[in-house]
């Protein structure tokens, strides 16, 4: 198939540092060329993919230095450019949220929209309604739960390729956290828990100028102690050695996550994962064998204590048979094949590779 990936513009593709879905679209686009599909990427120009790179913008907009510069200008440009090229491909699949919906009804049925972030948000549910035409996929259960009246199609966890994380059977006694400091992702939690487990915690984790009063003013005061070592913002070069060397990675969100990339990232790498009974997280780790899922600060601390009983080949292995790049492609292929089928088919809610 002749497959258009629209990938957002606000990082490179895969992310140089911190970054989620671009990263998933990344492995996307190559798994699916690995299957021998025809794939263009729609992204920013310092990409690396085994696609076809259509660049969109010089670099992406996040780690650009240029003060002033305009997410919606850039975006509104690669939509024009993928409308204007849209008959060359069987498919067009679209990870930029709902902001090609004016612009592709006409051939929303040769079109596939996965959703990435959360949607308990006011004025979603209004255009969604407006918009009803467009095939829709979750990543999680949980993320359809504001929208039950969408057009759902199916719900694809995120898929990651297994080369970069590489299993690491024998951990350090450190536990981890990854990902950004927020108010959400409670790193507040993490530290305490790790002060009252008695073990070291070390996190890497970027700070937003959204957050940064939260940080300065929350989060800097704990860092404090002998048990806890903040390293910042890493990228994926650095990211297999530390999730694999942790005993296990903390995440003790406190919001609706739609899936938690880091999850997989540490299984991957066969470290375990102690997450809050929260958002996708059930749908992600199965209890008692590639993580614990727990309530309370309480129930983590004990987790933390009984989570070396876990076989970290088993974690590895629940992450190649449920989160592999391959699985999540050939996943996509099968939608792909009921749009180019069938036009605009009616919702049948496949879900894949779920926990029980």
């Amino acid at each position: 198939m002749k497959i258009a990936q629209i990938a957002p513009l606000y990082e490179a593709v895969p992310p140089r540092l911190y970054g989620g879905t671009e990263r998933v679209v990344a492995h996307l686009a190559n798994a699916l060329v690995d299957q021998g599909h025809e794939v263009t990427l729609f992204a920013s120009a310092d990409t690396q993919t085994r696609a076809q790179l259509a660049p969109m913008r010089a670099q992406a907009l996040r780690l650009d230095p240029a003060p002033l510069k305009s997410d919606l200008a850039s975006h509104l440009s690669m939509l024009h450019e993928v409308r204007r090229r849209a008959h060359q491909f069987d498919v067009l699949h679209f990870h930029v949220d709902l902001m090609h919906f004016p612009f592709f009804e006409d051939m929303a049925g040769r079109t596939l929209t996965t959703l990435h972030g959360r949607l308990d948000i006011a004025d979603l549910p209004g255009a969604y309604m407006r918009w009803s035409r467009y095939p829709l996929v979750s990543i999680s259960r949980h993320q359809r739960k504001p929208l039950p009246f969408a057009n759902w199609f199916a719900t694809i966890p995120h898929g990651l390729d297994e080369t970069p994380y590489a299993f690491q059977p024998k951990p350090h006694g450190y536990l981890a956290f990854l990902g950004r400091i927020s108010p959400e992702k409670r790193p507040d939690r993490a530290i305490e828990i790790a002060k009252k487990a008695g073990l070291p915690l070390k996190i890497a984790a970027k700070v937003d100028a959204a957050d940064a009063s939260y940080f300065a003013q929350k989060i800097k005061p704990m860092l404090d102690h002998p048990l806890v070592e903040f390293i910042g913002e890493i990228g994926d070069a650095d990211k297999a050695k530390f999730l694999g060397g942790a005993r296990a990675l903390l995440f003790p969100i406190d919001w609706p996550e739609p899936f938690g990339l880091v999850m997989i990232e540490a299984m991957a790498c066969g470290t375990p994962v102690i997450g809050w009974r929260c958002g996708s997280v059930p749908e992600v780790i199965e209890h008692g064998v590639s993580g614990l899922i727990v309530e309370d600060e309480v129930q983590a601390v004990e987790a933390v204590r009984a989570i070396g009983k876990l076989d970290r080949r088993r974690v590895r292995e629940a992450f190649e048979s449920r989160f592999s790049a391959h699985a999540m492609a050939s996943a996509y292929v099968e939608q792909y094949k009921r749009l180019i089928g069938g036009g605009v088919l009616p919702p049948q809610d496949h879900v894949y590779h779920e926990a029980a």
